[in-house]
């Protein structure tokens, strides 16, 4: 995080102040009334985000001139803390309601625009972190503790740790408190988090070829079901359906909604269409485009045939009044009687067995005696 604080972007300190400019990490918050007048006058609340998915809420008391992507350094307890501001103005209310923040003891101060050694020491804090966390699981892991150790932060002053942890189950962890503090000398906060929040942490790319959606934007981590699938007609197989995490894909949930309400102006599969040549049974439907296949055949495609949703709920209506069309299709057309399909049989399955032509050999030429011919 360090790194990325130190790049210029055309502001005069810290990250891009703008409200379209883009943050490194995903709570980044669109300020669209970053260029109305008096935005920041109403109020002195800012926002300020720390490692990954930690955001917190400050009041500038000192009154200083604080723009988006100023770091500074905030009160913590103990000590303090380095963060970068991510949102001021009437916006912040709107968070800190959303945050379902009451208390007013929950909003602490700004203390300073930070300085050089504050940043050197947020430095040194920051270079701690991944080794502290290879030892740390060392340390549960010799306590018996089923637990895994997924992250480490420490304050900007070095004077507190937060160890993000992934655990099935309860677990006593007082005596591993104990030793962390013993071996790094540190105030010891232990937080528990799911899968979903340790691979927004740890990040990766999705089977999309895109960034993970929970290490780019996502704030919260709703439930996802295998009924979304299901909505959606996608096969119910664990592996395609599971994620980096191993729990089912957030994105499963995005187009649910609109596969919802358009499946409702589908007919029931369980519903038969009767023609006054043949009965047909539901093979398969495309919800998004309304266009339904039927079959003559209730268990295999058999003269399939291909009609929109509306087409078939005429045909069901028709059905109810005791009436047969002659066709499924509008136009009264009739497509030619097919047999069954095996696609088991689609290719020769015998190819395999044809004898494969063997070359004849050329009759070898007589060789001349000792050497002349």
């Amino acid at each position: 995080m360090s790194k990325d604080y130190e790049i210029k972007t055309g502001c005069d300190r810290g990250l891009c102040h703008q409200a379209i400019g883009r943050q490194d990490r995903q709570l980044n918050t669109y300020d669209w009334l970053a260029d109305v007048p008096g935005n920041t006058d109403d109020t002195d609340l800012v926002e300020v985000q720390f490692k990954h998915t930690r955001k917190g809420y400050y009041h500038n008391v000192n009154n200083l001139e604080l723009k988006k992507g100023d770091i500074v350094a905030v009160e913590a307890n103990p000590g303090h803390d380095i963060g970068v501001v991510t949102l001021t103005g009437r916006l912040v209310k709107l968070q800190i309601k959303k945050a379902n923040l009451k208390s007013s003891e929950e909003i602490r101060r700004i203390y300073r625009i930070a300085r050089p050694v504050d940043m050197e020491k947020f430095r040194e804090a920051k270079a701690r972190e991944h080794a502290t966390m290879i030892e740390s699981r060392q340390i549960a892991k010799n306590l018996g503790l089923k637990m895994k150790i997924g992250d480490v932060e420490y304050q900007g002053d070095c004077n507190k740790a937060i160890f993000y942890y992934i655990a099935d189950e309860r677990v006593d962890f007082r005596q591993l408190i104990k030793d962390l503090a013993a071996t790094f000398h540190v105030r010891i906060e232990m937080k528990q988090i799911g899968a979903r929040q340790e691979a927004g942490r740890i990040g990766g790319t999705g089977p999309c070829g895109r960034e993970l959606c929970c290490a780019t934007w996502m704030k919260n981590f709703i439930s996802v079901g295998t009924s979304a699938a299901r909505f959606q007609d996608i096969s119910l197989n664990p592996q395609k359906l599971a994620g980096m995490c191993a729990k089912l894909k957030c994105c499963l949930n995005y187009e649910v909604d609109t596969y919802v309400e358009a499946g409702r102006k589908m007919p029931s599969k369980d519903i038969q269409l009767q023609t006054q040549d043949s009965d047909y049974f539901f093979f398969k439907s495309d919800i998004l485009a309304g266009l339904v296949t039927y079959s003559t055949d209730k268990n295999i495609a058999a003269n399939l045939e291909t009609i929109t949703a509306q087409r078939a709920r005429q045909v069901i209506e028709m059905n109810r009044r005791g009436e047969k069309p002659e066709s499924l299709q509008e136009n009264g057309l009739k497509n030619e009687p097919q047999g069954p399909i095996d696609l088991a049989t689609q290719d020769n399955i015998t190819r395999f067995d044809r004898a494969k032509k063997k070359k004849k050999k050329k009759p070898r030429k007589p060789q001349p005696k000792d050497g002349k011919e």
